[in-house]
């Protein structure tokens, strides 16, 4: 199992794709929407940064730390970027993060395929025993998600990570296990089915 693969993940409202230079366009156009990039505690690129970020992200890639993506929306958009990073092959076990998508697809079933997506091919293909979820202590937004996908909470890393003002960040942890996927996998299948027409 190769845990460095980047496939195309294809969905119904969403679609994951190798993450490329030629995104960046697109991409800066996604983050400033409703100036998403400013939300103080996320480390988002700003739009004329999209390029750099493209390019941080490819060569921590070719060194072996992460997994980069872009997401695209049903309509083709590119709308966001979520990686697989921390990844401990000898262990099965990785993180996905460093995940953002556009405001106009939030709440649209997108994230949810998303990490549908991205969860099928962590426990199913590279047979993970665990996949984390790390979140800010203050994204209320991305914590009540991630709880919704069926992850647990383990804790709170205090004081975990120095933020760019010299602030400390408080790192909550979630986790799914192999044996909840199957019921992850449903709620995550119905939830979409909920959303879709037809």
């Amino acid at each position: 199992m190769d845990f460095l693969a980047i496939p195309t993940l294809t969905g119904t409202v969403a679609t994951l794709e190798p993450l490329a230079p030629e995104h960046a366009a697109e991409l800066a156009k996604a983050v400033a929407e409703e100036n998403l990039y400013q939300l103080w505690y996320t480390r988002l690129p700003a739009p004329e940064a999209m390029g750099a970020e493209i390019e941080k992200r490819l060569a921590k890639h070719r060194t072996g730390h992460i997994v980069p993506w872009t997401i695209r929306a049903g309509d083709g958009r590119a709308v966001g970027m979520t990686t697989f990073l921390n990844i401990r092959a000898d262990h099965r076990r990785l993180e996905i993060g460093s995940t953002w998508i556009a405001p106009s697809v939030q709440g649209t079933g997108v994230n949810t395929e998303v990490k549908l997506l991205q969860l099928t091919h962590a426990f199913e293909t590279l047979e993970c025993i665990a996949v984390e979820l790390r979140t800010h202590w203050h994204n209320h937004r991305s914590r009540r998600a991630i709880a919704a996908l069926g992850a647990k909470q383990d804790g709170v890393l205090r004081n975990h990570d120095l933020w760019r003002d010299g602030t400390m960040r408080d790192v909550v942890v979630f986790s799914i296990i192999n044996s909840e996927w199957p019921t992850v996998r449903l709620s995550l299948t119905e939830k979409l089915r909920t959303r879709l027409p037809g």
